[in-house]
């Protein structure tokens, strides 16, 4: 899933007197992702969202649209970091290395200090009403993408022998995706590095190894 590239960094200082000074856009938009990823896309009120980009209200809708837009793009901004480990872990050459490199970078990655813990992703909807079910349906959606890539690259794996042939790609790719949601649960209870680390060596035990 690619981002899309905003159209610019920063604001225009030119603007008619009366409008807010400049701002960079790629900094607001990192602190709105703070903001979600800590508090949930219905958490996170505009004034949280506000206070946090250094903007008012006229700025944030006239660089970012609606609410909805902000978190969408939050969520782009999020599958792109650097340090991302899902759909980089598709390169590892077994379906056991894939299924790791998942789990491990989550374990590492949910509970680093230098972030909220868990993942935005599942946090970012949880308690979700009506009035942000397109959020909902959109984050169901990319997920529902991940798990598809994950199932077509355990298929692929099992095609060239990297699986045994009674392996089941989706079932595979199902319990994957679960340990994953439930990683991300256990670190917003307060689960340590340590913990989740155990708990992702104990899911990849249950993993088919690679074939000799």
């Amino acid at each position: 899933m690619s981002a899309n590239t905003l159209n610019s960094t920063t604001c225009n200082n030119s603007a008619p007197v009366g409008r807010p000074r400049a701002f960079d856009l790629e900094t607001a938009l990192q602190k709105a992702l703070e903001v979600f990823w800590q508090k949930g896309y219905e958490g996170a009120s505009l004034p949280d969202l506000t206070e946090a980009m250094g903007i008012n209200k006229p700025s944030l809708y006239a660089a970012f649209g609606n609410k909805e837009q902000l978190f969408l793009k939050a969520i782009e901004r999020y599958e792109n970091r650097p340090s991302a480990f899902f759909y980089p872990s598709m390169a590892e050459p077994t379906a056991y290395r894939v299924a790791e490199r998942i789990l491990l970078g989550a374990a590492a990655e949910h509970s680093n200090p230098q972030h909220p813990p868990g993942c935005l992703m599942v946090q970012g909807a949880l308690a979700c009403s009506d009035s942000g079910q397109s959020v909902k349906d959109a984050l169901i959606a990319r997920r529902k993408a991940g798990f598809e890539q994950l199932v077509q690259r355990f298929e692929q794996a099992k095609a060239a022998g990297d699986l045994p042939a009674d392996a089941d790609p989706q079932g595979l790719a199902g319990f994957i995706i679960t340990v994953l949601q439930g990683l991300s649960v256990q670190a917003t209870n307060g689960a340590c590095a340590e913990q989740l680390h155990n708990i992702a060596r104990t899911a990849l035990k249950a993993f088919p190894q690679p074939q000799a």
